[in-house]
């Protein structure tokens, strides 16, 4: 059934608001992106820092001993996702990566910690418990308030149970090479082992000074390890976001354009058309209308 030629100026109407969100929405997504991918790189330097803290303090203290570690039976999961949509499968992938995690734990408590909205839906929808949701930062400014919740929230967790008993892990997604997207669950607590033993030599030219008492010093490095580790999960995550939802973005604004492209054909078409139907019914008219003047004529 072929289209009036107002329904496909409505049609025209409709596809150019969305279009315009589009362009909106992309235009954003390029303009967030940046700060995120600064904010993760620069948070690399922090971590660094932290890393030389402990080398200092296994260093001074001759180090922890290190042997088998016993498998932890309690772990808490910490979720990075946000509350925007219009970034394609960007939530359910990780939440998939998380759901095959979570049923291969075999320890006796797991506790899931979600940051956003749409993660939070994508993980239920898995029949996931949520144990505690947080918002999700608004800006690079508002990763610092988050990751520093979170660390709260690792403290009050470990705190329930003993040394070596719990685990905490990283959910979150980043950027690959080719510009595609890969979910990651990374160990965040207990500690790895490598960063409590202590080195033969120190590498630097003068040895370190420790100005805390061992036991504070070590309880501020983990502090700091964790929140540099969050922090940068946080920011990856919401720049990988961002990048999705513009190359997203990207296909859409070609589909409306190529779609648009087809309905001003379609319209034009369907001008031509009337115009051409108008001057027949001119021209049939005039040739009437002589043909009546040419009788006319004859008979007088």
């Amino acid at each position: 059934m072929s289209q009036t030629l107002e329904q496909l100026k409505r049609q025209n109407q409709t596809l150019s608001s969305i279009g315009g969100i589009v362009r909106t929405m992309k235009t954003l997504s390029a303009i967030n992106a940046p700060p995120y991918e600064q904010a993760a790189h620069a948070s690399e330097n922090f971590q660094q820092t932290v890393l030389d803290g402990f080398a200092a303090f296994a260093f001074a203290h001759g180090g922890l001993p290190s042997g088998p570690r016993k498998k932890p039976a309690h772990r808490l999961v910490v979720a990075c996702g946000s509350d925007h949509g219009l970034c394609g499968g960007y939530h359910d992938h990780l939440a998939r990566q998380i759901a095959r995690h979570w049923d291969a734990f075999s320890g006796r408590e797991q506790r899931l910690l979600c940051v956003g909205v749409q993660l939070q839906r994508a993980l239920e929808d898995r029949n996931m418990d949520v144990a505690h949701y947080l918002m999700p930062a608004a800006s690079v400014d508002g990763i610092t308030r988050l990751a520093g919740e979170i660390v709260s929230w690792t403290d009050r967790y470990t705190r329930r149970f003993s040394q070596g008993d719990w685990a905490i892990e990283l959910a979150y997604v980043q950027r690959t090479e080719q510009g595609g997207q890969q979910p990651l669950i990374v160990p965040l607590l207990p500690l790895p082992a490598h960063l409590l033993q202590a080195q033969r030599r120190w590498p630097g030219g003068s040895l370190p000074m420790l100005g805390m008492e061992a036991k504070a010093l070590l309880a501020a490095l983990v502090r700091h390890f964790v929140f540099g580790r969050v922090f940068r999960a946080l920011a990856e995550a919401l720049a990988t976001e961002n990048a999705a939802r513009l190359a997203l973005m990207q296909q859409a604004e070609r589909s409306v354009d190529e779609r648009l492209g087809d309905l001003n054909q379609a319209i034009n078409t369907h001008r031509q058309d009337e115009i051409t139907n108008e001057l027949m019914d001119v021209m049939m008219g005039f040739e009437q209308f002589h043909g009546a003047a040419d009788r006319t004529g004859s008979g007088q």
